[in-house]
């Protein structure tokens, strides 16, 4: 199969979930007892958890383009594990909504909507990370990243991982630490450029 519609399908699946996340942010409107300026700042944890999701879902994307140029022809394990990808990714919408609902509520609820948050992404990490590591040993792929290259490779893809899922522990302690660390990470990978493993010679990607 050529990468073209796996590109085109999650693109429009990338879309539909960066999205839906501006849908779950909401105030209540006039006649509820309090003004627009203190319902806009009760509701911080939303526009802050927007923002997370948000540029995680974008980098996501960034790299699974960056990451699909290397691919010369798709599999059906590929195609599996871009689907697990995908299935977490629609999944950020709902646990952004449900942590940002919980956080401010200082309780055990608040603790397991930030665990799901964070165990969200792990999901989302692991799935991309999937896809990379079928790119290091598909034959598939125009210019694989060599034995000596791929563990540092794999820290830079998928290192996010397992903050994330130091991020459900810490949840379970306390949900602000573990919504900071989140945003953190997604910062890290705003200012780190990733690379594609045949990045440096895309210029000499055949055609087709």
């Amino acid at each position: 199969m050529d990468r073209t519609r796996l590109e085109a399908f999650s693109d429009g699946v990338f879309a539909v979930a960066i999205t839906l996340l501006a849908l779950n942010i909401a105030v209540a409107g006039p006649g509820h007892g309090k003004s627009l300026a203190d319902q806009l700042g009760l509701h911080w944890p939303a526009f802050v958890a927007y923002l997370i999701s948000f540029f995680t879902i974008g980098i996501i994307w960034v790299n699974h383009h960056a990451l699909l140029r290397s691919v010369k022809a798709v599999d059906r394990t590929l195609l599996f594990l871009n689907l697990v990808l995908l299935l977490f990714v629609v999944l950020i919408p709902f646990s952004t909504a449900t942590a940002a609902e919980y956080l401010t509520k200082d309780n055990w609820d608040a603790h397991v909507a930030m665990a799901v948050y964070a165990g969200v992404f792990v999901g989302m990490s692991a799935g991309f990370g999937g896809i990379f590591e079928w790119t290091l040993h598909s034959e598939n792929v125009y210019q694989p990243v060599p034995p000596e290259r791929r563990w540092a490779a794999r820290i830079r893809f998928v290192g996010g991982a397992a903050v994330y899922t130091v991020a459900v522990v810490i949840a379970l302690f306390s949900a602000y630490a573990a919504f900071a660390l989140m945003g953190l990470v997604g910062v890290y990978y705003i200012f780190e450029r990733t690379p594609a493993p045949s990045e440096s010679d895309e210029d000499e990607e055949p055609d087709g």
